[in-house]
């Protein structure tokens, strides 16, 4: 169900399935400080810090630990299949101990699971790296929800474009120290590992004080009900389809942007400094993104052009193999944009806390199913057929999808979720 500020006297269109009154409590958003945002941030901190360093340790993983090349694969991609399964059940979790509550405990099993993984066993490897994704899987979907309900709305966008931001320069630091920290420290690779506990002990130490006077959501709806994921809403699903293109599009790049290049020619040393020129650009996007679209509550375009764009980078990196400086750049910018705008759609098209809960578990759910997915099939489409064209078309029509899928997203409509009964 959905409802557009602009409509008449309230109007709504919705199906009839969807046509049921839900009883509010206006709630009174403070003003945003300063010690808000530095939480925010930290959180927003951890949820690729523990991930982005994996990559460019496999070698030395494999190397050390006798692991296939197709188990280093599964390494890499458990984290977005965990994403995936977790994200509907934070929810209902949420509703009965509270957000807050619930993301401090997140960030000390994100501390364990850190610590798990880096110790010398192969089991304590696969099991950290499963702990530590549902504690990640938790922060991505409460985030959206704490900004919904700390956040002026005027500021909604802006906030989610500084988390986005801060995500994307401590994954980048994450990857480019990893090896110089295994390296320098005595515990090689499982040393690297360990580092991000340093940054989930510092968002602890943040949050912890928040614990007072912390309520369960259940406080903001009626009591004894908290909101259903919306599978019914059509707008609900245009979020959740933007959320997975926009995710396989850019965990694509990163898993295979220089392969491709490095087939096209270019040497795998230019490739890797191309990947992270590409990861440059996406960041500095971001942080623009807020500027240009200050005050507009219809986005439609934005996410269309920003998909739009991410398909010319595509098309343009299979047709003119010699551009790719200019690709790149395309692809950057689109997916600056589209991540930024992705994020912020899962706080501004719900109508409260609950409902932001329930409209990012499940565009996270299917988001990172799809993300997951992507890498793996484009894997096989280019072992299949022994080039990277059939890929590239693909990801092309993917992303004028996406497009489609973002021009929905980005209407001025809220979605609606029914209450849903308490159970014990």
């Amino acid at each position: 169900m959905t409802t557009s500020r602009n409509s008449p006297a309230g109007l709504t269109t919705a199906t009839k399935a969807d046509r049921i009154t839900i009883p509010k409590t206006p709630v009174t958003t403070p003003a945003l400080s300063a010690g808000l945002l530095i939480a925010i941030l930290l959180v927003a901190a951890n949820l690729r810090v523990t991930l982005t360093g994996v990559g460019t340790l496999l070698p030395a993983i494999e190397h050390d630990t006798g692991l296939t090349a197709s188990a280093g694969g599964v390494l890499s991609t458990l984290p977005l299949f965990v994403f995936a399964v977790t994200s509907p059940f934070v929810g209902r979790t949420s509703h009965r101990v509270g957000s807050t509550r619930l993301l401090v405990a997140a960030l000390a099993v994100l501390a364990a699971g850190t610590v798990i993984r880096s110790l010398p066993s192969l089991v304590c490897l696969f099991a950290g790296t499963v702990i530590l994704s549902v504690a990640i899987a938790v922060g991505n979907v409460l985030l959206p929800t704490v900004i919904r309900t700390h956040v002026p709305g005027s500021r909604v966008h802006t906030v989610s474009a500084l988390y986005v931001t801060a995500m994307g320069m401590v994954a980048a630091l994450s990857s480019g120290i990893s090896v110089p920290l295994a390296e320098a420290l005595p515990g090689t690779w499982r040393s690297a590992l360990a580092w991000g506990v340093v940054v989930a002990v510092a968002a602890l130490a943040v949050w912890l004080p928040r614990l007072r006077g912390s309520q369960p959501d259940g406080g903001v709806r009626s009591r004894g009900t908290h909101a259903r994921t919306p599978w019914r809403s059509w707008l609900a699903w245009q979020v959740s389809f933007f959320m997975g293109l926009q995710s396989l599009a850019f965990y694509t790049a990163v898993a295979w942007l220089p392969s491709i290049l490095s087939q096209q020619g270019m040497t795998t040393t230019a490739a890797g400094w191309m990947l992270f020129y590409y990861q440059l650009v996406a960041l500095v996007t971001s942080m623009l993104l807020p500027l240009i679209t200050r005050g507009r509550h219809d986005q439609r375009f934005a996410a269309a052009a920003g998909s739009a764009i991410v398909a010319a980078g595509f098309a343009l990196l299979l047709l003119f193999p010699a551009l790719a400086l200019a690709a790149c750049t395309l692809l950057g910018l689109g997916a600056g944009a589209c991540l930024v705008l992705a994020l912020s759609f899962q706080s501004q098209r719900a109508t409260g806390p609950s409902e932001t809960t329930a409209l990012a578990g499940m565009a996270q759910s299917i988001g990172y199913l799809v993300a997951a997915a992507g890498p793996l099939l484009l894997g096989i489409l280019h072992d299949t057929t022994g080039s990277w064209t059939g890929a590239l078309l693909l990801l092309t029509a993917l992303s004028l999808v996406m497009a489609a899928a973002g021009y929905g997203a980005g209407r001025d409509r809220h979605v609606r979720t029914r209450p849903d009964p308490e159970t014990d």
